[in-house]
């Protein structure tokens, strides 16, 4: 046989062999399609507010920040930033809790100084969920502290507190005189030093509960107490303080006289001793409104209130009303 015929057999034989089911087994397999990438899911994160006025804050009080996380994906976290006036102040690492399909985070705050805050909650770029940021959110945290003039939050407070304590205070959300009054009194019952003004200690004890008259006479049904020590005068019902003034007792040469007594006489106006709207309870000393009402111990005797609180003093006193003078 011709060598050319030969060879052509060789390669056909060969060529056959591949064909067959034991060459295509000696093949490597083909490659399993890649899966299909799943995207990550796109979200939206909000933040909102519990314990807040207008996004206002007194200093010390605790709040809530509280955020939602359009779409749930377990395992998720946020990061929440916290500037004050511009700088870095808090950062946390906050986990994403599940209700229903939205995620859900929060985080209890007090902070005692004031200023601006600027709030965001961030989350970073994962497989499972999308990068995503918050608006920028600003809250005002306001100092504790006030004095005349002052108007908003924190006077607002500080009158709510003293009111439910018993005193006396003006105008809601403005520091006016009657107000100032109110912290001298309640200044005097904690053994401050007398003035009007309302400093971080002030709201410092009033958060705390401080400043309370405590009525000494409770079987005295309604009645009035003088408490010299703290030069305060207190209108008592149903055995509390219904209403606290600040007053000036008799000086040392011519002291209050100590001890239980009934007013017998009312005076209305002004007599020609300077005494306003007058209520006596034994001679001549009585409870009564003068243009002077120092922080101390400066009458003849007769227990001094300020003018301006003189009339409803002397309206809610009846003849017969019991007044008792004492020191602590």
């Amino acid at each position: 046989m011709p060598k050319r015929q030969i060879a052509l057999g060789a390669s056909l034989l060969a060529l056959s062999l591949l064909a067959s089911p034991a060459g295509a087994l000696a093949q490597d397999p083909a490659p399993e399609p890649m899966p299909t990438p799943v995207p990550a899911v796109k979200t939206k994160i909000k933040l909102g507010f519990v314990g807040l006025t207008n996004r206002q804050v007194l200093g010390g009080e605790a709040w809530t920040i509280k955020g939602t996380v359009s779409h749930f994906v377990a395992g998720q976290s946020v990061t929440l930033k916290i500037r004050r006036n511009g700088r870095k102040m808090i950062t946390r690492t906050l986990a994403i809790n599940q209700q229903g399909s939205v995620g859900r985070f929060e985080l209890a705050v007090k902070i005692n100084r004031g200023g601006l805050l600027t709030i965001q909650a961030s989350h970073a770029a994962t497989p499972e969920m999308a990068a995503a940021r918050s608006r920028a959110l600003k809250v005002r945290v306001v100092s504790r502290s006030a004095r005349a003039g002052d108007r908003g939050l924190a006077v607002k407070y500080l009158q709510s507190r003293l009111s439910r304590l018993g005193y006396v205070v003006g105008r809601r959300g403005y520091y006016d005189a009657r107000t100032g009054r109110a912290v001298q009194a309640f200044r005097k019952l904690t053994r401050m030093e007398r003035s009007s003004v309302a400093t971080s200690t002030v709201f410092s004890r009033l958060a705390r509960g401080w400043g309370r008259f405590k009525v000494r006479y409770k079987d005295h049904g309604r009645h009035i107490e003088a408490d010299l020590t703290h030069q305060v005068l207190a209108l008592i019902n149903h055995r509390k303080a219904v209403r606290i003034y600040p007053m000036s007792s008799g000086k040392s040469s011519t002291p209050t006289i100590l001890g239980q007594f009934s007013v017998y006489m009312k005076e209305p106006g002004t007599n020609s001793h300077g005494m306003i709207f007058s209520s006596y309870f034994i001679r001549g000393y009585a409870i009564h409104g003068f243009v002077d009402v120092p922080i101390y111990p400066a009458s003849h005797g007769c227990l001094r209130i300020p003018p301006p609180d003189a009339v409803s003093v002397y309206n809610w006193i009846n003849v017969g009303t019991r007044v008792d003078t004492y020191y602590r």
